[in-house]
């Protein structure tokens, strides 16, 4: 124990020994021998600990080993996070979770409920050193796309962005949802204590080879890759007691592709199959309302596609992919992005991933130093403005404009879930009031707060 600090013991006086096989340590540096040393978190609190070298005082008694060991493995993929807010770091962290990315290579193989993926990802220019440790540029989150800063129409409002029309053409933000539904036949057509037999078919049970539905092939199932709408039989079966027809429908209101039927035998081992699991396959291009974000809490929705041919372009003539508000910048102070989009347009000039460790610069080694001399290099703004014309009159706009490559996600919020509307359908029989319920077609409750 060092002699400046005198302690009783605080809170726990006596001396404890931990020896659990799952107990929580982490590594720091012991300032006195330099050495590595584990430490539990009763004894951290009688620490005092260093993050960086500037924080060192003669109290010190500890030091981090890096600076970003206190960030989790969400937290410490976030670029630059260090110039950012807190609050909006910690929205990162949530909003990472949410992301439209790659949840698995081995998707062919899964039956989750429900899956989300992305159709055209890319590995981030701008990364940190943790994201190839956890080799997660094998799981990318989002696209990399060209931003400008800038109010060109009143479309960019409240946090909206406006997408640029070729770009989603082009396939930007394409996302696929995937969905699995079970059939079990196993428990119908239960008459009394008899059970009668059923098989999946879709041959007519008197013989005649004709099959029941023209939508399905001949094992009562449709073909992978057939397009389904609201109503569509999914799958079919007879009753081999009856030689009736059942089927299994597609419920959804908007179509789905039949990706993957899997045959799931039953467990007292009989030869026949009594359950199949179907995947369906949603495609999700963007719509008016669906939400992105970029990797520092910016959140917002598409609010149009905007004509390429209208959209403002560079001396090159390349026109952004995203036009965003100056308006989301002042408040939330996220310096990280506007850094991270100088320092993706420079990796994206010289070819090469650019490293966004937090941590790494100060006051006398500036960031932005560092990544403006590569841009003036290949001949652009040091600060990473470029003047703009107006893709409407062709004329410069005499204000210079920031743009640069920020890293996007997709996230799962889309309002192909979450619109309600109704105009008549199924009312409460005691109030005569809409049933609530978006699945049952109910209506939005008016209620006290929308009274006037």
């Amino acid at each position: 124990m060092p002699r400046h600090q005198k302690t009783s013991g605080g809170c726990f006086p006596g001396l404890y020994l931990s020896a659990d096989a799952a107990r929580m340590t982490r590594p720091v540096k012991q300032m006195d021998t330099q050495r590595i040393e584990y430490i539990g978190p009763m004894e951290q609190v009688f620490m005092d600990i260093a993050c960086t070298k500037a924080d060192i005082r003669p109290a010190t008694t500890h030091m981090e080993i890096k600076p970003t060991n206190m960030l989790s493995l969400v937290a410490s993929l976030t670029p630059f996070s260090d110039y950012n807010q807190s609050p909006r770091n910690m929205y990162q962290c949530q909003m990472a979770k949410q992301t439209m990315g790659t949840p698995a290579h081995s998707i062919v193989h899964r039956t989750d409920n429900k899956m989300y993926r992305i159709q055209s990802p890319q590995i981030p220019i701008v990364q940190n050193e943790r994201l190839r440790e956890y080799q997660l540029d094998e799981y990318p989150l989002g696209t990399n796309a060209v931003v400008a800063v800038i109010s060109y129409t009143g479309y960019d409002m409240e946090d909206a962005m406006i997408l640029n029309k070729s770009s989603y053409e082009r396939g930007f933000g394409h996302a696929s949802v995937y969905k699995q539904i079970q059939v079990d036949i196993g428990t119908e057509g239960k008459q009394g204590n008899k059970a009668s037999k059923q098989y999946f078919s879709n041959l007519k049970a008197d013989g005649s080879g004709e099959f029941c539905t023209a939508k399905l092939d001949r094992d009562g199932f449709p073909h992978i890759g057939q397009v389904v709408n609201q109503g569509d039989p999914l799958a079919c079966w007879i009753d081999e007691t009856t030689g009736e027809a059942h089927y299994q429908k597609h419920k959804e209101t908007e179509p789905a592709i039949i990706e993957q039927i899997n045959m799931i035998g039953s467990s007292s081992q009989a030869s026949e199959f009594t359950k199949a699991g179907i995947k369906l396959r949603f495609c999700r291009n963007p719509v008016i309302g669906d939400k992105f974000s970029s990797r520092h809490g910016q959140k917002g929705v598409m609010s149009i596609l905007w004509p390429q041919e209208n959209m403002p372009f560079t001396e090159s003539g390349m026109s952004p992919d995203v036009i965003i508000n100056p308006h989301a910048f002042p408040s939330r102070m996220t310096i990280g992005m506007l850094i991270e989009s100088m320092a993706a347009k420079a990796g994206a000039l010289k070819g090469k991933y650019m490293d966004a460790t937090p941590f790494q610069f100060s006051e006398k080694d500036r960031v932005i130093d560092y990544f403006g001399q590569q841009l003036r290099e290949h001949g652009y703004n040091y600060m990473g403005s470029e003047p703009l014309y107006s893709g409407i009159s062709g004329t410069v706009m005499h204000a210079d404009i920031y743009i640069g490559v920020v890293y996007y996600q997709r996230l799962r919020h889309m309002v192909s879930d979450k619109s309600q509307v109704r105009a008549t359908g199924k009312v409460n029989g005691l109030t005569r009031q809409p049933v609530k319920g978006r699945k049952k077609g109910g209506g939005i409750r008016f209620g006290e707060m929308e009274r006037d």
